[in-house]
């Protein structure tokens, strides 16, 4: 007997809901530069879009995801992101695999060194 199960995720819990305005800081590991014309090259890479630049802020709009609007603050990344809870599976798999690809390249950690590193600040802030 075949039983295949398809686990869909939300995008907004698995991009970037950890806050409730869907809003993260990412630190840089070294040799990364924070810097937002590094970060425009990698976006460009990974999602094939126009890129608006507004008060030092990079926007942009992308399968599903609505919006995407990232800055350098205090050097951090900081990311906003705003679903599309109307897209399709496919388009949310491709989505978060470029958005996962995307923090990799501009923060030079993997998704389970920002997990790791996560899971140490909520730690921290609980002590």
């Amino acid at each position: 007997m075949n039983t295949h199960v398809t686990r869909s995720i939300p995008l907004e819990r698995s991009i970037a809901s950890r806050s409730p305005t869907g809003h993260m800081e990412y630190s840089f590991k070294r040799g990364f530069k924070p810097d937002l014309e590094r970060i425009r090259s990698v976006l460009t890479e990974e999602f094939p879009t126009d890129i608006a630049e507004t008060d030092g802020k990079l926007l942009l709009s992308y399968g599903a995801l609505k919006s995407i609007c990232i800055w350098i603050e205090g050097k951090k990344l900081n990311v906003t992101t705003e679903s599309d809870s109307g897209a399709s599976d496919q388009v949310v798999l491709d989505t978060n695999k470029r958005f996962r690809d995307f923090l990799e390249k501009a923060t030079g950690y993997t998704a389970k060194q920002r997990l790791q590193m996560a899971k140490k600040e909520v730690s921290k802030g609980t002590d």
